[in-house]
């Protein structure tokens, strides 16, 4: 039921996306932020404890209702199924924003480019040329295509949509308190950091081997091997050094950020980044998401025949 569920999900997305203006993520937001304001004295045990309401209690109330909707009809819990993964994905607002940023590169409207890429990236974009833009706009296609949507399929096979929440949910305050200075916030954040990269250990490298199997298999392994240790972030490395092997192009490499220059590894092979490859990102993806759901059906069919 899992296939079928995540078809339909996915199905729903690509023609009704939520975008920018997703109720979930804005009320789980609100919910995170109240928990910050209540239980943050700067401890750990803080942390844990509002990362648990956080993120435990949405999870046994999904996989209540799952558990039960189960009992009563399978049907009844495949539709809830996608109906719960339906806000979770992002592949159609992915594809979206990647293609936009492509489009104005290719009519080197630069401006509108930079203005595209900083919406979407979240950081100022004034001082990026083209080849650094379209670099830029493949990192965050690899890295979202695997937190928006490889990572929440993984934890979804395998706990359902409590899965799906759980993994959500975690990458969600990770970002959000994991992030937060311990000099002004002590370590409350610290438990949220070390959940999260815990849990993405696997969907990580699935992700990795994935874009490897439907990419160039030898220079995507190859640049994994040899260059993901040296990304800031080693997990998420790990995916971009997959990902740019496996497209053949240069990622990484320094950027200059309101006039300070922020140093990072060179990863991957080939050619410089351009509109053609943020495409190419695009289409990598898709085949990913494709081979998944072709595994998935294999395991769909070897159920049933051994049932």
């Amino acid at each position: 039921m899992s296939l079928f569920s995540l078809i339909a999900a996915l199905l729903l997305e690509h023609f009704r996306p939520l975008g920018g203006s997703n109720p979930v993520s804005l009320l789980f937001t609100r919910y995170a932020n109240y928990l910050e304001r209540h239980f943050n004295a700067g401890q750990n045990v803080h942390g844990v404890v509002a990362w648990l309401l956080a993120v435990l209690l949405p999870v046994v109330v999904v996989g209540g209702i799952y558990g039960g909707l189960y009992t009563l009809n399978p049907l009844l819990a495949w539709a809830f199924s996608a109906v719960v993964l339906y806000p979770l994905l992002s592949l159609k607002q992915l594809g979206g924003q990647a293609e936009r940023v492509a489009a104005a590169l290719r009519v080197a409207d630069l401006g509108e480019a930079r203005r595209l890429l900083s919406q979407w990236h979240g950081r100022p974009a004034d001082e990026l040329g083209a080849v650094e833009i379209a670099r830029v706009g493949i990192e965050q296609t690899l890295t979202c295509a695997h937190k928006n949507l490889l990572g929440i399929i993984a934890w979804f096979v395998v706990l359902g949509p409590a899965g799906a929440v759980l993994y959500r949910l975690s990458q969600l305050l990770s970002q959000k308190w994991g992030g937060l200075d311990q000099r002004d916030f002590g370590e409350f954040g610290k438990f949220s950091a070390q959940a999260f990269d815990l849990m993405d250990w696997v969907p990580l490298r699935l992700s990795a081997i994935s874009f490897a199997v439907v990419g160039d298999f030898e220079d995507a392994v190859y640049c994994w091997r040899s260059q993901a240790s040296a990304w800031v972030q080693q997990g998420i490395g790990i995916v971009l050094a997959s990902g740019a092997g496996a497209l053949g192009v240069k990622l990484g490499e320094p950027l200059s950020y309101g006039g300070n220059i922020e140093f990072r590894p060179e990863l991957g092979l080939g050619d410089d980044a351009d509109a053609d490859y943020l495409d190419s990102a695009v289409s990598l993806v898709w085949r990913t998401v494709v081979l998944w759901l072709a595994l998935l059906l294999l395991l769909t069919l070897a159920g049933w025949v051994g049932g």
